[in-house]
């Protein structure tokens, strides 16, 4: 919003409020990237292998090369199988391979995470590293931030590349192709390559593209947009057997995910939370959730009651019918009537995924995000 153009009328109170949000969150400097030629800055942080990792536990490396990176952001996933080429490739000549996250993990909102499954947190890392086979250590800085305050990251992904006394030799990109299988980390290698041949790096600094670091001072907005979100307008509509078989061809350009409920199901309401956030996600990309509530249509008033009380500020429909029979043959001829019942459509109508019974959420924001892209 543009502070100078707004034409929305506030109380003077609320005004100096904004203005101090506002300058708060957009105007507080970050920290300075470390110069060239400076010493690399000691640090004591925790690793997913649970264990305490300091400057000098990377003594024997020739050369080291920290990145900060994160799971949640896209460009930071589309160089994931990069790193883990670069550090294979480079083990055997003393290289060592170091990710850190410096992103503080309340500061990144639902609405952040449209390309991920998972956010930034401790546990979270260990997950991801997991999911993706790492063959590099990845250590935690979003507790204190202290380490990454000293090194300055301008975005994730961020290299640092250190020669054998610990003096920066390069910062930057690890290539200057997002997509994968564009690059292979050009600039980075190149870096590396001169330190080993005991050569000057050709290019010492250069830019680096991607998602802004998640300070903790700067994480009004995920604090915010909660009280945002609660305030969306929540509807729910009658729908017809002819009215579901539309929906359900999907004509669109969006992966749809429709969850069947119920006020009297007691799992129904009880995920729907889960439902919620994966909305919050997801739906500034190529992705609709539906709700369809299965009471009948005089219960309509309380299924909207419920709908507002968890804030599903979603699609909702109520099948205009009490033959629950028929909502199941035109639902899906496999629903063998249960409970709740989770559909996951891609465009042109193609079921490719069904569940019976409550959600994995984890699994769930998985194959969501596995189909409609974890990148640009």
């Amino acid at each position: 919003m543009n502070v100078l153009t707004c034409k929305i009328p506030m109380k003077m109170a609320q005004i100096v409020l904004f203005l101090l949000v506002w300058v708060n969150c957009c105007l507080a400097e970050d920290p300075k990237t470390l110069d060239i030629g400076a010493t690399a800055p000691d640090f004591s942080l925790p690793g997913i292998d649970g264990k305490t990792y300091t400057l000098k536990s990377f003594g024997s490396a020739n050369v080291l090369v920290i990145v900060f990176t994160c799971n949640h952001c896209p460009t930071a996933q589309a160089y994931e199988d990069r790193l883990k080429t670069l550090t294979a490739d480079y083990k055997s000549k003393g290289v060592t391979v170091v990710a850190v996250s410096p992103n503080y993990p309340q500061a990144v909102s639902l609405d952040e995470m449209g390309y991920t499954d998972i956010g930034d947190s401790f546990a979270e890392m260990k997950q991801r590293a997991k999911d993706k086979g790492y063959n590099f250590q990845y250590l935690f800085d979003g507790e204190t931030e202290k380490m990454s305050r000293l090194y300055g990251p301008i975005a994730t992904p961020h290299a640092f590349v250190f020669d054998k006394q610990r003096k920066l030799q390069y910062t930057g990109r690890l290539d200057a192709s997002e997509k994968p299988g564009s690059a292979n980390s050009e600039d980075i290698r190149a870096a590396i390559d001169a330190l080993l041949a005991s050569k000057p790096v050709p290019v010492a600094t250069t830019k680096t593209f991607g998602c802004s670091i998640k300070w903790m001072d700067k994480s009004d907005w995920a604090k915010k947009a909660p009280l945002v979100w609660a305030k969306e307008p929540v509807s729910l509509a009658l729908i017809d057997e002819d009215s579901l078989k539309i929906l359900l061809k999907n004509d669109s350009d969006k992966v749809r995910l429709v969850n069947v409920w119920a006020t009297w199901c007691g799992p129904c309401v009880t995920e729907l939370p889960e439902f919620v956030n994966m909305n919050r996600m997801y739906r500034n990309r190529e992705f609709e959730f539906i709700t369809l509530s299965a009471d009948v249509p005089d219960k309509k008033d309380k299924a909207l009651a419920t709908l507002k009380r968890l804030q599903v500020s979603s699609k909702n429909y109520l099948f205009n019918s009490t033959d629950k029979y028929k909502l199941i043959e035109t639902l899906d001829p496999k629903w063998q009537g249960a409970l709740p019942y989770t559909l996951l459509i891609e465009p042109g109508g193609k079921v490719i995924y069904r569940h019976q019974g409550s959600i994995d959420p984890a699994e769930m924001k998985k194959k969501i995000v596995e189909k409609i892209g974890r990148y640009f």
